[in-house]
């Protein structure tokens, strides 16, 4: 994998980005801690930017990762914005998940409380739309560690998805990294095989 790096912002689907490559999505509630996530995988501190105002990603934001790209959703979820911002919001997600082109999602949940309600219908519109997807429990370091599985575990039952479709993740730690990355590679491989047997049927 080169050097990631940020490619473009989209507001609107006439901004959407056209690749050949897989198209990996993040998504998650405010301040569940994307940006710090997409700089763990990125190996980087600053790619995305972090912010401690919830509710700043307002953009679908795109980074090459080399083999993929990964597009940062806006987050949902944040209760000082107005419904205008929110419908808003919707309408993006719904024209960037119609176009087809999403490979997979990492759908964001914080590992320290239970899903909430924007939580599980994200999940619920992802098993909708038969968009593969991976959750990932995020701020990890904030338990014990003994605590850490359990929680996974219901999260994963809460949101009715298996246990081996949940990886737990630290920014803090550099942990769930190399799993979340080979899980990256495997979608990309996948992805690969799909092209090559849709170009053999034409």
């Amino acid at each position: 994998m080169g050097q990631p790096r940020f490619i473009t912002s989209a507001a609107d689907k006439k901004g959407f980005l056209q690749t050949d490559k897989p198209v990996i999505a993040v998504s998650g509630r405010s301040n569940v801690g994307k940006s710090s996530f997409i700089n763990m995988l990125a190996g980087q501190k600053r790619l995305a930017r972090t912010s401690s105002e919830p509710g700043r990603t307002r953009l679908v934001n795109y980074f090459d990762f080399g083999t993929f790209i990964l597009a940062d959703l806006p987050g949902y979820g944040y209760a000082r914005v107005s419904q205008g911002e929110k419908e808003k919001w919707a309408r993006l997600l719904d024209d960037f998940f119609g176009t087809g082109e999403v490979a997979h999602v990492f759908a964001l949940v914080d590992i320290r409380h239970a899903p909430s309600a924007d939580d599980a219908l994200m999940v619920d519109y992802l098993y909708k739309t038969r968009t593969p997807f991976t959750l990932i429990a995020t701020k990890a370091d904030k338990l014990a560690k003994t605590r850490r599985v359990p929680a996974a575990r219901a999260l994963a039952a809460a949101l009715k998805t298996g246990e081996g479709n949940i990886v737990v993740t630290s920014a803090e730690e550099n942990l769930g990294r190399e799993r979340v990355l080979a899980l990256a590679a495997e979608i990309c491989a996948r992805a690969t095989e799909e092209a090559e047997e849709e170009e053999e049927e034409e």
